[in-house]
């Protein structure tokens, strides 16, 4: 049986309070929340903490609310919760269509956005969702907060721009009018990793798009953001033909590795399709926002 290496573990009781531990700890120490990336890796050995923060009785991290022309979700948001958000169904649809598509109950009734995040797997849904709508990462320390775009915050694979002593508490997205989103993944099975998947955002203004934003997941080392079709859609009026070279540069700008998932060619082939149908109906839902 696989077992981790021995560690200790506390049970954090305020915000402050983990963000204390996790400076008197020092780089060792790890945040668990819901576990189930964190578990399977330290089974393996692959990480070996010394120290375990659990943080689950941070209530306060838990919510979904609009305030403030944003959208702002607690780091200990359950996938669940994302999942059956009438709000975020609403205002971000891209939300509801990935949480649909990961894992299974089991891990959605425990899983967190902000364990999401922070594990940095290149394969995870909900960093191309939040990527693609341009959210921000709101990172505590014991000096304040910090904010950091989530197209920043992925830094190298399983590796973030949260520092030693600091802790991932909200993640923030903007609300801008005429907006729609959109997230399609292809798995090997319901609940796998995504052989590939895209996330899409538009912002129409004027029957023409103002603003873009393309992430692919499991088709790089990091969350791949497609800066490149987003400055080319800038400015266009939406059409299939614009999308398809939207595609075909997300197609070019990625980098996945062959492995039993499929070969480079198909993964390449994938991210084009995904990204061109995730556009499309993030663009359909926009002209509708707008009309």
């Amino acid at each position: 049986m696989q077992t981790p290496a021995p560690f200790e573990y506390e049970r954090a009781t305020s915000v402050d309070g983990a963000i204390a531990s996790l400076e008197r700890l020092g780089p060792e120490a790890r945040v668990i929340a819901g576990g189930h990336s964190l578990l399977p890796m330290m089974k393996l050995r692959l990480a070996n903490p010394e120290h375990l923060i659990d943080i689950n009785d941070l209530t306060e991290l838990s919510y979904i609310r609009e305030e403030d022309g944003e959208i702002a979700i607690g780091a200990l948001t359950r996938h669940v919760e994302l999942l059956t958000s009438e709000l975020l169904a609403e205002r971000l649809p891209a939300f509801r269509e990935a949480e649909q598509v990961i894992a299974d109950p089991v891990v959605r009734n425990r899983g967190t956005i902000g364990g999401s995040l922070c594990q940095a797997d290149a394969a995870e849904d909900l960093s191309a969702v939040c990527t693609a709508l341009k959210a921000t990462a709101v990172i505590r320390g014991a000096n304040g907060e910090r904010r950091v775009a989530l197209g920043d915050f992925h830094v190298g694979p399983y590796m973030t721009a949260v520092g030693d002593g600091e802790l991932l508490t909200e993640v923030r997205i903007p609300l801008r009018a005429g907006a729609g989103s959109a997230h399609e993944k292809v798995e090997r099975r319901a609940g796998d990793w995504a052989i590939a998947a895209a996330s899409a955002a538009v912002w129409v203004d004027g029957g023409r798009i103002a603003d873009a934003g393309i992430a692919l997941a499991a088709v790089g080392l990091t969350t791949v953001h497609v800066t490149r079709a987003e400055e080319l859609l800038r400015g266009s009026a939406p059409s299939d033909d614009l999308f398809a070279q939207a595609g075909q540069i997300a197609s070019e700008d990625c980098a996945p590795s062959a492995d039993g998932r499929g070969p480079v060619d198909y993964k390449r082939h994938l991210a084009g399709v995904l990204t061109t149908r995730a556009l499309r109906r993030a663009a359909a839902r926009a002209l509708q926002q707008e009309a």
